[in-house]
């Protein structure tokens, strides 16, 4: 869709250069969402092009993914052997309702930043531990989990002039095993419940949970959980009022299957699916 109120498109090419936000601004990444619908209230855009970040960066201790990388090169990264939660990627890249060519523009920050509930890089993310970068609009920077960077439907922590910089993975979560499910109303519908848990060395279990929620929310137990304390640290630990509400599952059915899942992925992870 034409964006025809935009009268100025700015390209910078360092953090330098970025121009000083004001309203009627937009950042431009992979545009999938800001040219689906009409903007009217936006006059310029800054496209993020040209400051070149590498989309994926392996360090010692963490794979950094830029917030301009697509999902489409997230999706082909050839992961190294031991990265055993690596099948994550592909499942949430899957997860996506869009198509093969919306999969080569739309960015991985991108789907951070616009945080619907069943955003598959917000459960990716949250599940592997990843750590926001953002660069504040008054020149400072701020870190955080992906987990608290979404804080509602369409809800997040940035404020007018922020941009999410990268997030970082650890290689310690990417090491873990890991167990995921998902469900929708129909077929290749979007995400009504998608829940992922991790396992570390010692027997911890974390817990993910995206999409039947407005935001993710996080378990941990020390040792695996049975059944009964998992299914009450669910009841107890996510509030009625965190379930979504919308045409692709109320909150009572979006809750149940949230618990069955969890529990799926427990017998997964324990490798006994009688347990």
């Amino acid at each position: 869709m034409d964006l025809n109120t935009i009268t100025e498109v700015v390209r910078p090419q360092s953090r330098a250069d970025l121009p000083a936000w004001k309203a009627g601004d937009a950042w431009l990444a992979g545009g999938t969402w800001l040219f689906s619908e009409p903007q009217a209230h936006l006059s310029r855009l800054i496209d993020l092009t040209d400051l070149r970040w590498p989309a994926l960066v392996v360090g010692d201790t963490s794979l950094t993914i830029a917030a301009t990388c697509t999902v489409a090169h997230l999706d082909a990264f050839p992961c190294p052997a031991d990265w055993q939660a690596a099948p994550l990627i592909d499942q949430c890249c899957r997860a996506f309702l869009a198509s093969f060519k919306i999969w080569k523009t739309a960015t991985v920050g991108g789907n951070l930043c616009m945080s619907l509930p069943a955003g598959p890089m917000i459960s990716l993310l949250s599940a592997l531990e990843g750590i926001c970068t953002i660069w504040k609009a008054d020149g400072s920077e701020q870190k955080m989990a992906v987990a608290e960077f979404v804080t509602g439907n369409q809800r997040n922590v940035l404020g007018p002039g922020d941009l999410l910089r990268q997030i970082e993975v650890p290689l310690a979560a990417l090491k873990r095993r890991a167990a995921f499910r998902q469900i929708s109303l129909t077929p290749v519908g979007r995400s009504a419940a998608l829940v992922i848990g991790t396992i570390g060395r010692d027997g911890d279990l974390l817990l993910t949970i995206t999409a039947s929620t407005v935001k993710p929310v996080q378990l941990r137990w020390p040792t695996m959980p049975t059944r009964d304390a998992m299914r009450d640290s669910i009841l107890r630990d996510v509030p009625d009022g965190l379930y979504h509400d919308d045409v692709h599952g109320k909150p009572a059915w979006r809750k149940a299957m949230t618990r069955r899942l969890a529990e799926q992925i427990r017998d997964e992870l324990t490798g006994s699916a009688q347990a």
